[in-house]
């Protein structure tokens, strides 16, 4: 089940995401993150933008998350997203029913855009956001450098109804 995002969920969401940051380039993050710094970005993320966990028999099983995109006024509009599985919960729609309770709550809240960064290579995110109607805008050559490999990002948008301007 899709729920909002508990501070008790930092361990699990920490777990979850280290795994990425160990064994995989799906992050530029090249340290493991302790749980209690987990718990502070969760704090500071949901505070002001969308979170939410899927749960399964009691377990935390992925993660999705919409933060800022850019610091300036003028992207107030516009919002990041993140979404996280852990290793056995992927291929199950696990990710688009995460997704796609992102997309509506910060379609509800009024965003205009969304962006996915995804790196090159990871072809499960990149068709979990062409399936969910995101479209690629951009790709960065060798902008990060992990495992002693550049690695390129891609840029999705989605564009949702506008109700400013």
């Amino acid at each position: 089940m899709v729920r909002q995002v508990k501070l008790q969920d930092a361990k699990a969401i920490a777990d979850i995401y280290n795994e990425y940051v160990v064994h995989s380039v799906a992050t530029f993050d090249t340290e493991p993150v302790q749980e209690e710094e987990m718990r502070t970005r969760i704090t500071e993320i949901s505070s002001s933008f969308p979170y939410f966990v899927y749960e399964e028999d009691k377990k935390i099983v992925g993660y999705c998350y919409a933060h800022t995109w850019k610091e300036r006024a003028a992207y107030r509009y516009t919002l990041e997203t993140t979404v996280y599985l852990s290793s056995g919960h992927t291929g199950k729609g696990i990710g688009t029913l995460l997704m796609q309770k992102l997309i509506e709550a910060c379609r509800e809240n009024g965003y205009c855009a969304l962006i996915a960064c995804i790196t090159e290579g990871n072809e499960a995110s990149n068709i979990l956001h062409e399936r969910l109607g995101f479209k690629q805008v951009s790709r960065f050559k060798k902008v990060g450098l992990k495992f002693d490999r550049w690695l390129d990002v891609i840029d999705y948008e989605l564009l949702l109804a506008p109700t400013h301007g």
